[in-house]
């Protein structure tokens, strides 16, 4: 997170540097040093920040660490707001490290395999550079490609002009960085005659990311209001 983050998220709240000081629990001098970008702003007061400001999650620190098990996925996008896992608790983590974690898993169960498009749909204006940067690392841009494609179809789709434009650019690098490679969402223990099944009735925007997969729009779950 940066200063200007935390001022515009104490501005939004509508605190005092004095009163935000008290509720993240710093002194009003460090605070104003962070704003100004002279002290960094920690984790955890960037968790303070999102959790007591109501700032949004993209401001979160980002980590490249992957493999969490489907559990916490589950629980990371419930904290982020969906829909379908809102009943479980857990601290919000930065949605483009939420996606990363969950395209670059081997195998991922099909509920979660269906909630990725929505955080492009929900966090349109996430850290793409640092994204792309990371699944270019790991072969995984045609697995975030089709993500982002569909969840700009949805966009389009319900009326979310906004979103669409945010999302064009990241998907225009990724078109760029497309792999030949034939690859699935997530579902690479997919016995030969599922995985078969998947590529014979695959839509044509899987096609056009050579993944084996089910997915389309239909599936999506809207963002919150």
């Amino acid at each position: 997170m940066t200063g200007a983050a935390l001022r515009e998220a104490r501005h939004h709240a509508g605190m005092s540097q004095v009163e935000a000081a008290e509720c993240l629990g710093v002194s009003q001098t460090l605070l104003s040093l962070m704003e100004k970008g002279e002290r960094s702003v920690t984790p955890a007061i960037a968790q303070r920040v999102v959790a007591q400001f109501d700032a949004s999650p993209v401001e979160l620190p980002v980590s490249a660490q992957t493999h969490h098990g489907d559990q916490r996925l589950a629980e990371d996008l419930g904290a982020l707001g969906f829909p379908g896992y809102r009943y479980l608790q857990g601290t919000p983590r930065n949605p483009a490290e939420v996606l990363l974690d969950a395209l670059d898993r081997s195998d991922l169960d099909a509920r979660l395999v269906e909630a990725l498009p929505w955080l492009p749909l929900q966090y349109p204006e996430m850290n793409w550079n640092w994204l792309m940067a990371q699944v270019k690392l790991r072969n995984r841009q045609n697995r975030l490609g089709f993500v982002v494609a569909l969840a700009r179809k949805a966009a389009m789709r319900q009326g979310k002009y906004e979103t669409v434009k945010q999302l064009a650019e990241p998907l225009s690098l990724l078109e760029e960085a497309r792999l030949a490679k034939a690859d699935t969402l997530c579902q690479e223990s997919w016995p030969p005659s599922q995985r078969q099944f998947a590529h014979r009735f695959r839509s044509r925007l899987a096609t056009h990311w050579n993944l084996d997969t089910r997915l389309t729009e239909d599936h999506l779950v809207e963002p919150a209001a």
